[in-house]
């Protein structure tokens, strides 16, 4: 049963748990200045059902509950590939577009409230350059060295001499991205919003949090798992 109560504004809705966020954004419901109106108001102008808004805001709401745990240590060196690309990589592809909008949205708005915010919104902007080129060197390059390396019952010969020197590169620029995000943290308390902060603000904040939980994540996959199996595996060969 559903708990939630579409007389509340939708302001109130983002407020409370600012994930939500992306569920108004796909329907278009205006959360940020529109934020006044009831949740039952708003679908009402939209055209849309309030019973399937209130189905999707409970989707997100367990989404966001729910840790996610996979034993990426038990996965062949193709399987992890494969979730980094269909997990991470496909995340950050959906969600660096709407930051690089939200980013720039509240540091011209409210850059001159916080000066901090445009620290942050050039640190997004470096993490968003480097994360980019990066995602596509690995699915074009280095993950298909991976999966030849794991199909091969030799050592192949790769262009680029062994799989530990594109791994190398690919360390060297998870370090620049882990400075973009010590930068964002830095820049935003700890995502922390000021009391002043409107939805959109916070909203990023929220998201911003997220990114850099999922990208923590995802350098340790990377770092801490594929890498050092994918030499260990071309060395026993």
């Amino acid at each position: 049963m559903l708990t939630i109560d579409p007389e509340q504004t939708v302001g109130d809705f983002v407020r409370q748990k600012p994930a939500r966020a992306r569920v108004f954004e796909s329907l278009k419901i205006d959360y940020c200045c529109g934020g006044k109106v009831s949740l039952s108001r708003a679908c009402e102008k939209r055209g849309i059902a309030v019973d399937e808004v209130l189905a999707k805001i409970e989707q997100s709401d367990q989404a966001t509950e729910q840790t996610q745990l996979v034993d990426v240590d038990a996965m062949t060196l193709t399987q992890l590939a494969d979730h980094i690309e269909v997990t991470h990589h496909a995340y950050l592809r959906e969600e660096l577009p709407r930051l690089d909008f939200m980013t720039e949205k509240v540091s011209r708005v409210h850059g001159d409230k916080d000066a901090r915010l445009f620290k942050m919104r050039e640190a997004f902007v470096a993490l968003k350059a480097e994360l980019e080129p990066h995602m596509m060197k690995e699915e074009r390059i280095l993950f298909p060295i991976v999966r030849q390396l794991e199909a091969s019952s030799g050592r192949p010969e790769f262009h680029c001499g062994s799989v530990a020197n594109p791994i190398r590169q690919m360390e060297h620029e998870h370090d620049q991205a882990g400075d973009a995000l010590a930068m964002l943290n830095e820049s935003t308390d700890g995502y922390t919003p000021p009391e002043w902060a409107c939805n959109t603000y916070r909203a990023m904040l929220d998201s911003l949090a997220k990114l850099e939980a999922d990208m923590h994540q995802h350098i340790h996959k990377e770092n801490n798992v594929l890498f050092p199996k994918a030499i260990q595996f071309e060395q026993a060969t």
